[in-house]
This record gives C-alpha cells, sequence and structure tokens, in this order.
C-alpha cells in the first residue's frame, strides 16, 4: 500500500490545540499533506475541544471545515462496525480503536498515525500503526 493515504485517529488532530508547540506543529504539517479521517475522528475532536479546550462552536465549526477540507471522510457503516469487531477480538483492542482501525482498512489507507497503539504493529497484513511524534 505504498503511496496510500495515511489515516489521522483522534490524538493526532487534537494536538493542533495543543500547547505542545512541537507537536501541534508536526500535527498541523501532516494534516496539510492530507489523508483520511472518519466521523467518529470529527464527534471526538467536538467533544474534546468542546468539554475540555472549551472552544466555542464557531471556533469549532472552523476547525471542523478546515479538517473536511484538507482530509477526505470515511463514513462509518455496519461494514465498520463488523470489521471493527474482528479488530477487537484478534488484537484486544478497545471498540473506539478497533472502528478507527477498520476505518481506515475500508479507506484503503495504509498507515494509520495515532498515540494509542503500538508503535509500528501491523494491522491484518496492510494497515501499520505509526506515532508520528517519537523522535
Amino acid at each position: 500500500m505504498s503511496g496510500a493515504r495515511p489515516f489521522f485517529d483522534t490524538n493526532v488532530v487534537l494536538y493542533l490545540l495543543s500547547g505542545d508547540r512541537a507537536k501541534a506543529d508536526r500535527a498541523e504539517a501532516l494534516l496539510a499533506e492530507g489523508g483520511v479521517i472518519s466521523v467518529q475522528v470529527l464527534n471526538e475532536f467536538v467533544a474534546v475541544a468542546r468539554r475540555k479546550s472549551r472552544m466555542g462552536w464557531p471556533e469549532v465549526n472552523e476547525v471542523l471545515q478546515i479538517l473536511r477540507s484538507v482530509c477526505a471522510l470515511q463514513p462509518l457503516g455496519v461494514e465498520t462496525h463488523e470489521l471493527a469487531l474482528v479488530f477487537a477480538e484478534r488484537y484486544g483492542f478497545s471498540i473506539h480503536d478497533a472502528m478507527i482501525l477498520a476505518a481506515a482498512e475500508l479507506a484503503g489507507c495504509g498507515i494509520v498515525y495515532t498515540e494509542d497503539l503500538q508503535h509500528q504493529q501491523l494491522i491484518n497484513q496492510r494497515l501499520t500503526v505509526i506515532n508520528p511524534f517519537l523522535e
């Protein structure tokens, strides 16, 4: 899957709001190159932006618009859910992490950028987990 667009987990997207300048800059640079996110990522972003970052709705909507303009959006459906159940059982992932991985695989991604899973883990012989903040 060389050359396939990467998939961004919510934790990478949330670094756009971070006070950690190095991680915020890295997240911004990766997202500027484009990739894929899912509706789950958008929803989780909204929840954290509103609750923890106390962003107002106009600011949240502005960031969402930017994300949707630079990233393809992978919808979630029964097929995603069923593949996520397979990943959760096979690899021991939470259903939330498994949904991210299932959405990435169904979108044809070869990489998932996340801090939440084991760096360089290979999922289903097609999807590689990468922590983009490791030196």
